[in-house]
């Protein structure tokens, strides 16, 4: 089988016949006039529109404890998960967008402390990707860590921001029943429970 180590084509090959901004807020839209090569092809596409959504990067961050056998989640609403059948309350990671020419590292380690009050050690990345290319620029920086967790879960907030944040403390017994639960309903959470599973297995296995 061959491995794909670079993309077929490159930024040279995206013609853009016009850029415009439909919406500007902390969300900005454009729509977008371009044309792209053909797989195959010699030739361009003809003319597309598209919209693009502009997110800034983001970075998140599984945090679990080998030693109390334990991993950490949070709770709350998300306006993308309004029409959810059974609840916009999402369980999540610890995540956030990246605040100027902060690195994805840095901003872990503030909002750590702003939505758990937990201080990371043992930090390690997994993946940089787009969550919804189809769509949207966000660029998401996904990491593990290790923290010294609470007992049990603590409510956090930010009121200026809107934030209303309740932490969950699971054991590692639990984590094959939460990730069949159907509770898990996006990409870095069960990315993240996907390692931690196998990490836990690894730590098995050597004993």
């Amino acid at each position: 089988m061959t491995i794909i180590k670079q993309a077929t084509y490159l930024k040279d090959a995206v013609i853009i016949e016009k850029r415009e901004h439909a919406f500007r807020g902390f969300i900005q839209v454009e729509k977008v006039s371009l044309r792209h090569r053909l797989f195959g092809q010699d030739h361009y596409s003809k003319t597309l529109q598209r919209e693009l959504v502009h997110r800034p990067e983001a970075a998140g961050v599984l945090i679990y404890n080998d030693q109390q056998q334990q991993f950490a989640l949070i709770e709350q609403f998300r306006i993308g998960a309004l029409d959810d059948a059974a609840s916009p309350w999402q369980l999540e990671i610890i995540a956030g967008v990246l605040d100027a020419d902060e690195t994805p590292e840095t901003c872990l380690y503030r909002e750590a402390q702003e939505e758990a009050g937990c201080s990371l050690f043992d930090v390690q990345p997994l993946f940089s990707f787009y969550p919804s290319a189809g769509a949207c620029s966000e660029l998401f920086h996904l990491y593990v860590a290790q923290a010294e967790l609470p007992a049990s879960g603590s409510i956090f907030s930010m009121p200026d921001e809107g934030e209303n944040i309740q932490l969950h403390v699971f054991d590692y017994k639990d984590l094959n029943q939460l990730m069949t639960t159907g509770r898990l309903k996006n990409a870095p959470v069960i990315m993240a429970l996907q390692w931690l599973q196998q990490h836990i297995k690894t730590l098995s296995d050597v004993k």
